[in-house]
């Protein structure tokens, strides 16, 4: 289903009548969720009801400087709160790509917008349990980058692009990815490997170290569940130190958020990939597509980190006592961090746990990607028979 919209709500004059017509929209498009694939293209002002119905379908594409999305315009926000904006401020593309995360994406031009659609319809089977959004490919599966063997600098500190990393192992120019203005650090898209149509989702550890925070939350979660429901298998990259501390998330509800990730994997039923390139630390590492969140394989860089946490959290709370009692207690706490960095940070150790099932050289990755696509993609798994979970939304 495409939703081309463009409209300034429900009808006054109409009253209850006009309210009605929206419900019956609201209803269908909920209907229709997960079902077959929506996508609401907003050409031009949507106000009210106009801007619920798109909220409800599985991707929104705007227009630059010409589409807007609020409940109420900027006439009514000032009758009522005092407060003077512009619809562009309000509701425009930038605000919706960026801030609320509710577009997906954004056009310079209804024609680009319309051609996003047609991009985005590539990845998407016509119904779920329908026909397979594959094609052919002509990139080599054994094809290796050296390059990624060295992408991952020495210093855990140091960032590097994982954007690099999913454009090199994916087919050539299938990368198509979504949200990139909202919550950047982390990656959701579309791409292929050998023709095969997948989710993508990674950490950005150029950006915020990569770290999981609310807005992150909620991106990876919706993503996931729409990859679930139309039988798109997931493949996550993970590089990611944690969820962000601090008052402000915690007090607006990070464990909420971060429970969302941790229930979309759980429910997800389609084929699963994870390859961990270096830091997995503790929830982060549990709800990002780990085995024991029902990943079907995991794969491991050899520079992995996969630990409740970090070497310097780490040392402080199990050696407190010796590092106080030692004569430099500053070099007995950096020996004692880098002792636990070689014994407990590696991945040979989840690897011998069955947790990791192989520890890859970088620049096999997309070999072993697509070979364990390939051995997974006929995966079926029944769901209890409920009806349906109480996620915390």
């Amino acid at each position: 289903m495409i939703h081309l919209i463009d409209s300034g709500g429900a009808r006054i004059q109409e009253g209850i009548v006009s309210l009605a017509g929206y419900a019956g929209i609201f209803m269908r498009t909920t209907g229709l969720s997960g079902v077959v694939p929506q996508i609401s293209l907003i050409l031009g002002p949507c106000a009210g009801g106009a801007a619920y119905s798109p909220a409800t379908t599985d991707f929104i594409i705007m227009t630059r400087k010409k589409s807007f999305m609020f409940l109420t315009g900027p006439d009514v926000v000032e009758s009522v709160t005092g407060e003077q904006i512009d619809s562009e401020t309000l509701g425009g593309s930038e605000v919706h790509l960026a801030e609320s995360g509710l577009a997906h994406l954004a056009a310079d031009s209804d024609r680009e917008a319309l051609e996003y659609c047609r991009r985005l319809l590539a990845y998407l089977p016509d119904r779920w349990h329908g026909i397979s959004a594959d094609l052919p490919a002509d990139d080599p599966i054994d094809r290796m980058d050296p390059f990624l063997n060295s992408i991952v600098p020495a210093d855990p500190a140091e960032p590097y692009s994982m954007h690099q990393i999913v454009e090199t192992i994916t087919d050539r120019d299938s990368f198509f990815e979504l949200q990139a203005e909202f919550a950047p650090n982390c990656i959701i898209g579309f791409a292929r490997f050998n023709g095969t149509a997948v989710g993508i989702v990674a950490q950005e550890p150029s950006i915020m170290a990569g770290v999981m925070d609310i807005n992150s939350s909620d991106k990876i979660s919706r993503f996931v569940r729409t990859c679930d429901c139309y039988d798109i298998p997931i493949v996550t990259l993970v590089d990611c130190p944690g969820f962000l501390p601090g008052v402000y998330q915690e007090h607006h509800g990070v464990i909420r958020h971060g429970a969302k990730v941790l229930y979309a994997y759980a429910e997800s039923t389609v084929p699963k990939v994870t390859v961990v390139t270096r830091k997995a630390y503790g929830g982060a590492y549990i709800v990002l597509g780990s085995k024991m969140m029902g990943s079907d394989v995991s794969f491991a860089w050899p520079q992995a980190e996969i630990a409740v946490m970090g070497p310097e959290g780490a040392a402080k709370i199990l050696y407190r006592k010796q590092i106080e009692a030692a004569q430099d207690p500053d070099a007995e706490y950096r020996r004692l961090v880098e002792e636990y960095r070689k014994k407990y940070l590696n991945p040979f150790v989840p690897a011998e746990t069955g947790f990791i099932d192989d520890v890859i050289e970088p620049q096999e990755t997309r070999k072993k990607i697509i070979k364990a696509l390939s051995g997974i993609k006929r995966k079926k798994i029944v769901p209890e028979e409920r009806k349906h979970g109480n996620m915390p939304v």
